[in-house]
């Protein structure tokens, strides 16, 4: 896979579909390589005429760490947070939506149809109003604004993400076999047999759970933004499972509610993951609203 220069650091991508297309970035959750984005779903998006791009985030995957900051304190950073104390954190999610905008740059990409997921959203909206002349559309998927009010994820899956990374492949996948059991929906087989490759493929690729920490502290640091949100002004979709254990639905109702003139699609059964069956529901939407947008 190719890489470029970005905002000053290494920024790993993949394409798909023709040049000429309309382009669509995909950007990942915490701790989540461009993989997690899979190829079969980026081509469907390409078939429906996007140019789609996805990336490693800085810290994850083949992207540049920052293992020279060490690992952050976040049980104290937690604490200092729900205390409204300033956060000292090495980069921020507006730095990781300037990397975004980097990277469209390097490639020539001047107006873009965004894509988040979960972390992936924050930072999706995050470039939409900080480079609204750059956002053709917005694609906010269980994400949230971080408004204090909102509900919180479960007790012990921030206990699980936030806790120590396991050692070794076999104990890296078998945790993350759990994870994933823990944040999907319950209306839709967990498919653990691909979770396992998946995460294998991913360890293999290259396994750095000391960045998954920092981008953790990234947003801690980013605190609340939905006075930020209201100020976005591309076409913006709201996606998000009505079964969320980690961001529940309440944070993608608020998030609609928040952006002017979001639409907003719910689908039952869906938790924190985007499930094979869903992929023609979402796509669709995608589509339709990328091809609003260009109206």
């Amino acid at each position: 896979m190719p890489n470029a220069s970005a905002n000053g650091i290494k920024i790993e991508y993949d394409h798909f579909g023709q040049r000429s297309g309309e382009p669509l970035l995909l950007v990942m959750g915490l701790g989540g390589q461009m993989l997690l984005w899979d190829e079969e779903f980026c081509q469907r998006l390409a078939d429906r005429g996007h140019f789609v791009v996805r990336y490693d985030n800085r810290d994850v995957g083949l992207s540049t760490h920052f293992d020279a900051h060490g690992l952050p304190n976040l049980p104290q950073l937690m604490m200092d947070s729900a205390g409204g104390k300033p956060l000292s954190v090495p980069y921020t999610l507006d730095d990781m939506a300037d990397d975004a905008i980097g990277l469209c740059d390097a490639l020539q990409l001047e107006r873009v149809h965004v894509v988040g997921a979960s972390m992936g959203g924050m930072i999706a909206q995050t470039i939409a109003y900080r480079h609204p002349a750059r956002v053709k559309s917005l694609v906010s998927i269980m994400s949230s604004t971080g408004a204090p009010q909102l509900p919180q994820a479960k007790p012990e899956l921030i206990a699980r993400l936030a806790g120590p990374a396991p050692v070794g492949r076999q104990a890296t996948i078998d945790a993350a076999v759990e994870t994933w059991r823990m944040i999907s929906g319950t209306g839709y087989p967990f498919d653990e047999a691909m979770v396992r490759e998946r995460t294998g493929i991913m360890y293999d690729r290259s396994n750095h759970p000391e960045g998954q920490a920092r981008q953790l502290a990234a947003i801690l640091a980013h605190g609340s933004k939905p006075r930020a949100a209201v100020t976005v002004r591309a076409p913006t979709l709201v996606i998000h499972g009505a079964d969320d254990p980690l961001v529940p639905l309440a944070c993608g109702v608020e998030t609609a509610e928040a952006i002017p003139g979001a639409e907003r699609l719910i689908i039952e059964g869906m938790g924190h993951d985007l499930p094979r069956a869903v992929w023609p529901q979402i796509v669709d939407a995608i589509a339709a609203l990328t091809a609003r947008a260009e109206r």
